[in-house]
């Protein structure tokens, strides 16, 4: 089981860039990477509000649980 990010689908659906992203919300492009690639094992509240503020999202539309 874990819990996957969908950044990249909610970036794509927005038509915003890596870097551009990273920049608005106050984190580097490296970690947004981190982020992206599902290679995270944690992420601030304080990170994905950003991340849903700039992507006009819900939590729930980033993170998808899975368990296999």
């Amino acid at each position: 089981m874990e819990i996957r990010l969908h950044i990249d689908l909610m970036m794509a659906r927005r038509k915003i860039g890596a870097g551009e992203l990273a920049e608005r919300i106050g984190i580097t492009p490296a970690n947004l990477s981190i982020l992206k690639n599902d290679k995270a094992r944690a992420i601030r509240f304080s990170t994905l509000a950003a991340l849903c503020r700039e992507l006009d999202c819900q939590p729930g539309d980033l993170l998808e649980y899975y368990n296999d």
